[in-house]
Protein backbone atom coordinates (compact mmCIF):
# COMPACT_ATOMS: atom_id res chain seq x y z
CA UNK A 1 0.00 0.00 0.00
CA UNK A 2 1.31 3.07 -1.07
CA UNK A 3 1.32 6.50 1.65
CA UNK A 4 -1.26 8.12 -0.66
CA UNK A 5 -3.47 5.26 -0.11
CA UNK A 6 -3.00 4.45 3.72
CA UNK A 7 -3.63 8.34 4.36
CA UNK A 8 -6.67 8.02 2.29
CA UNK A 9 -7.83 4.73 3.76
CA UNK A 10 -7.39 6.14 7.35
CA UNK A 11 -9.41 9.79 6.58
CA UNK A 12 -12.38 7.53 5.17
CA UNK A 13 -12.24 5.77 8.42
CA UNK A 14 -12.18 9.00 10.22
CA UNK A 15 -14.29 10.73 7.84
CA UNK A 16 -17.09 7.90 8.99
CA UNK A 17 -16.96 8.83 12.69
CA UNK A 18 -16.46 12.32 12.07
CA UNK A 19 -20.00 13.88 13.04
CA UNK A 20 -18.04 17.28 14.51
CA UNK A 21 -17.00 18.13 11.67
CA UNK A 22 -20.03 17.34 9.52
CA UNK A 23 -22.07 18.83 11.18
CA UNK A 24 -19.93 22.27 10.97
CA UNK A 25 -20.09 21.93 7.42
CA UNK A 26 -16.57 21.10 6.49
CA UNK A 27 -15.04 18.92 3.65
CA UNK A 28 -12.31 16.96 3.59
CA UNK A 29 -10.69 18.34 0.00
CA UNK A 30 -7.26 15.94 -0.02
CA UNK A 31 -5.14 13.54 1.98
CA UNK A 32 -1.77 12.43 1.87
CA UNK A 33 0.96 11.82 4.09
CA UNK A 34 1.86 13.74 6.83
CA UNK A 35 -0.39 16.72 4.72
CA UNK A 36 -4.62 17.14 4.58
CA UNK A 37 -6.47 20.06 3.21
CA UNK A 38 -10.45 20.97 4.31
CA UNK A 39 -12.73 23.57 3.48
CA UNK A 40 -15.82 25.36 5.13
CA UNK A 41 -17.78 27.85 4.31
CA UNK A 42 -18.79 30.74 7.21
CA UNK A 43 -22.87 30.22 7.79
CA UNK A 44 -24.39 32.89 9.77
CA UNK A 45 -24.60 30.42 12.91
CA UNK A 46 -20.53 30.14 12.89
CA UNK A 47 -20.70 33.53 13.11
CA UNK A 48 -20.51 35.74 16.91
CA UNK A 49 -21.82 38.78 18.09
CA UNK A 50 -19.47 40.79 15.89
CA UNK A 51 -20.83 39.30 13.02
CA UNK A 52 -17.63 37.66 11.97
CA UNK A 53 -16.92 34.10 12.35
CA UNK A 54 -16.41 32.98 15.72
CA UNK A 55 -12.64 31.85 16.55
CA UNK A 56 -13.59 28.52 17.83
CA UNK A 57 -15.15 27.49 14.30
CA UNK A 58 -11.75 28.09 12.77
CA UNK A 59 -9.95 26.43 15.41
CA UNK A 60 -12.43 23.83 14.73
CA UNK A 61 -11.34 24.06 11.10
CA UNK A 62 -7.54 24.07 11.77
CA UNK A 63 -8.06 20.89 14.29
CA UNK A 64 -9.93 18.91 12.64
CA UNK A 65 -7.48 19.24 9.38
CA UNK A 66 -4.36 18.71 11.74
CA UNK A 67 -6.01 15.77 13.10
CA UNK A 68 -6.38 13.99 9.55
CA UNK A 69 -2.94 15.07 8.21
CA UNK A 70 -1.48 13.41 11.36
CA UNK A 71 -3.37 10.39 11.20
CA UNK A 72 -2.54 9.80 7.83
CA UNK A 73 -0.21 6.97 8.46
CA UNK A 74 -2.59 4.91 9.77
CA UNK A 75 -1.81 5.53 13.59
CA UNK A 76 -3.91 6.65 16.06
CA UNK A 77 -3.15 10.08 16.87
CA UNK A 78 -4.55 12.69 19.17
CA UNK A 79 -3.63 15.85 19.61
CA UNK A 80 -0.92 16.96 22.98
CA UNK A 81 -1.53 21.13 22.34
CA UNK A 82 -2.43 23.37 19.62
CA UNK A 83 -1.63 27.42 19.67
CA UNK A 84 -3.59 29.41 16.97
CA UNK A 85 -2.88 33.00 15.93
CA UNK A 86 -5.76 34.67 14.43
CA UNK A 87 -4.46 37.50 12.21
CA UNK A 88 -7.99 38.46 10.20
CA UNK A 89 -10.88 37.92 10.47
CA UNK A 90 -13.29 35.79 8.00
CA UNK A 91 -16.41 36.89 7.28
CA UNK A 92 -20.37 35.47 6.60
CA UNK A 93 -20.13 33.79 3.26
CA UNK A 94 -15.77 33.20 3.24
CA UNK A 95 -14.85 29.80 1.84
CA UNK A 96 -12.23 28.91 4.41
CA UNK A 97 -9.16 26.46 3.58
CA UNK A 98 -7.21 24.85 6.59
CA UNK A 99 -3.90 23.19 5.02
CA UNK A 100 -2.13 20.89 7.27
CA UNK A 101 2.07 20.20 6.99
CA UNK A 102 4.06 18.10 9.04
CA UNK A 103 7.02 19.63 10.15
CA UNK A 104 8.48 17.25 12.19
CA UNK A 105 7.95 13.36 13.51
CA UNK A 106 9.76 11.87 16.25
CA UNK A 107 8.79 8.86 17.68
CA UNK A 108 5.19 9.22 19.36
CA UNK A 109 5.22 13.00 18.90
CA UNK A 110 5.02 15.12 15.74
CA UNK A 111 4.13 19.01 14.67
CA UNK A 112 2.25 20.45 12.36
CA UNK A 113 1.80 23.75 10.85
CA UNK A 114 -1.77 24.79 9.69
CA UNK A 115 -2.64 27.63 7.70
CA UNK A 116 -6.32 28.92 7.35
CA UNK A 117 -7.15 31.09 4.67
CA UNK A 118 -10.26 32.88 2.73
CA UNK A 119 -10.96 32.68 -0.80
CA UNK A 120 -8.61 35.40 -1.88
CA UNK A 121 -6.25 33.70 -0.25
CA UNK A 122 -6.31 36.15 2.82
CA UNK A 123 -4.26 34.40 5.80
CA UNK A 124 -7.02 34.33 8.97
CA UNK A 125 -5.48 31.91 11.08
CA UNK A 126 -1.85 30.04 11.46
CA UNK A 127 -1.70 27.04 14.50
CA UNK A 128 0.37 24.99 15.51
CA UNK A 129 -0.48 21.58 16.62
CA UNK A 130 1.65 18.92 18.49
CA UNK A 131 0.47 15.34 18.27
CA UNK A 132 0.90 12.40 20.14
CA UNK A 133 0.24 8.46 18.60
CA UNK A 134 -1.78 6.37 21.22
CA UNK A 135 -2.16 2.67 20.75
CA UNK A 136 -4.54 1.85 17.96
CA UNK A 137 -5.07 2.13 14.10
CA UNK A 138 -7.78 3.52 12.06
CA UNK A 139 -8.26 0.27 9.75
CA UNK A 140 -6.44 -2.96 10.29
CA UNK A 141 -4.00 -3.51 7.35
Amino acid sequence: MTPKERATRAAEAMWSGDGASQWLGMTLVSVDEGTAVMTMTVAKHHCNGHGMCHGGITFSLADSCFAFACNSRNQATVAQNNMITYTAPAQLGDTLTATAQEVSLTGRSGIYDVRVSNQDGKTVAEMRGLSRAIKGQLFTE
